[in-house]
């Protein structure tokens, strides 16, 4: 079975302190690729975040957005420094002297100066414990995402190898036909030059030319690399790379098999082979 590089999931928790939510997605990428948004105070998760992604996800881009909205009962307390707030007042009670008719001072300006107002600093290790088991839903929601992906594109890549492997048996069944038809067509210009050949030689050289344009062992070879796709198909370890790999693979073999064509019929074929390989290669780019 394989799986996907693109997916997403949500999940989210509901705790006294408020609610926990997190947003995972991937998408294709040639190796792992951890990108993470948490809030100021939660910035300590990160290491465990990373350490549950990589056992879980192989390859791929992934994007986890991680939000915690606090409870309106457990809003931070704030108080004023109000030794602070004295000290504010008297530079500006001050300042007021050396100016001609100042603006009066409000309060929201003595607040808003540093130190006078206190804020009561979270403690998110309330939630962490939370936080790590949401993310592990999210992300076992992902995964099983990436799986039914895979699922499609597995069954997609099947049909695209029996395909391969029918053209390749309708090149195949001519090829005796071919190779025949390049032996009448040769020796049929030897016939029209009107002169007596070494027909030893001429034999020689036409089993050169033979051996040339015989394709049979491209052939054997583009069937052995659908065979390899297939074993990849079935391991359980990711097999995107392995996959790219056969294709370049199969993609030199159908090249070779155009340019040593010697009938429409073979180059025909070989342009269906190009198009099958291409078909799969798009796929697989998506496959971890």
């Amino acid at each position: 079975m394989i799986n996907s590089m693109t997916g997403f999931a949500r999940s989210e928790a509901q705790v006294p302190e408020g609610t926990v939510l997190w947003e995972v997605r991937t998408v294709n990428h040639r190796y792992l690729d951890i990108q993470l948004k948490l809030p100021e105070g939660f910035r300590a998760l990160e290491p465990e975040i990373r350490q549950i992604a990589t056992s879980k996800i192989r390859r791929g881009k992934l994007d986890a957005s991680f939000q915690f909205v606090r409870a309106a009962q457990f809003v931070p307390e704030t108080e004023v420094n109000m030794e602070q707030a004295r000290q504010v007042i008297k530079h500006l009670e001050t300042l007021a002297t050396q100016m001609h008719n100042p603006a009066e001072v409000s309060p929201m300006t003595v607040l808003r100066w540093p130190g006078v107002l206190n804020q009561q600093e979270d403690d998110p290790a309330a939630v962490f414990a939370v936080a790590r088991e949401t993310f592990n839903t999210a992300l076992n929601a992902l995964v099983d995402h990436r799986g039914r992906e895979g699922k499609k594109i597995e069954a997609m890549l099947e049909r695209r190898c029996a395909d391969i492997e029918t053209t390749v048996s309708g090149v195949t069944a001519r090829l005796p036909e071919v190779l025949a038809g390049i032996r009448k067509r040769f020796a049929e210009r030897i016939a029209g030059l009107d002169i007596d050949p070494d027909n030893e030689r001429l034999e020689q050289e036409l089993a050169l030319i033979v051996q040339k344009l015989d394709v049979s062992e491209e052939l054997d070879r583009m069937q052995a690399h659908v065979d390899e796709v297939r074993t990849a198909l079935a391991s359980t370890e990711p097999v995107g790379r392995r996959l790219d790999f056969l294709m370049q693979e199969l993609n030199r073999e159908a090249n070779t098999l155009g340019s040593k064509s010697a009938d429409s019929a073979t180059t025909q074929g070989s342009v269906e082979l190009k198009v099958l390989i291409e078909q799969l290669r798009e796929q697989i780019q998506n496959v971890e």
